[in-house]
């Protein structure tokens, strides 16, 4: 039985001279999939869950008095992480100077975890406040650190709105929890 949306003569299922690269993951990320539905603390957020269980479950990659890096869930490039303090709040102005400073301190350990492991040419820092500001997770701050190479912005997620990446989420936390600086 042919589909009557094929090219003629090609049947569903059939070979079309298409090429396709799947990315079944990225339809949680669209869909709002452990996106809180409020901004309370607790379980329902994912900043607030990840340094609740194993540094392997919650992708968390190193942990300071104050704050913690974890990776991306949907990493922009191979070993994009986040620096969040461990207080559920939702403002860069509402940190404590302690977690301010761990905050500085740990963005600095990431960039040089991520130097060692993955020898990025350069990086993207931030944070986006509120969820006019583009956070996709406002309740709970949290700053990227991306690392970048020249050509990483290739066709692939200009035109077809996939990133393709090398490892895998667990083998990405443990490239990158090996290269964390000791002191």
């Amino acid at each position: 039985m042919s589909d009557s949306t094929a090219a003629p003569g090609v049947g569903a299922g059939d070979a079309d001279g298409l090429e396709r690269l799947w990315s079944p993951d990225r339809l949680a990320y669209i869909q709002g999939e452990n996106r809180p539905t409020h901004d309370e603390a607790g379980e329902e957020c994912p900043f607030c869950r990840a340094p609740a269980v194993s540094d392997e479950d919650g992708l968390v990659v190193a942990r300071g008095a104050t704050v913690y890096a974890v990776l991306n869930l949907y990493p922009y490039n191979s070993g994009h992480l986040m620096v969040c303090p461990y207080r559920h709040i939702a403002s860069y102005i509402g940190l404590s100077s302690d977690e301010v400073a761990g905050l500085a301190a740990f963005t600095q350990q990431a960039i040089r975890a991520l130097q060692k492991a993955y020898a990025p040419q350069g990086f993207n820092i931030g944070m986006n406040q509120g969820t006019a500001g583009g956070a996709g997770i406002a309740a709970h701050l949290h700053q990227h650190v991306v690392p970048r190479w020249g050509g990483d912005t290739n066709f692939m997620p200009v035109i077809a709105r996939t990133k393709v990446l090398p490892q895998s989420l667990a083998d990405m936390r443990a490239t990158v929890a090996a290269a964390w600086p000791t002191s």
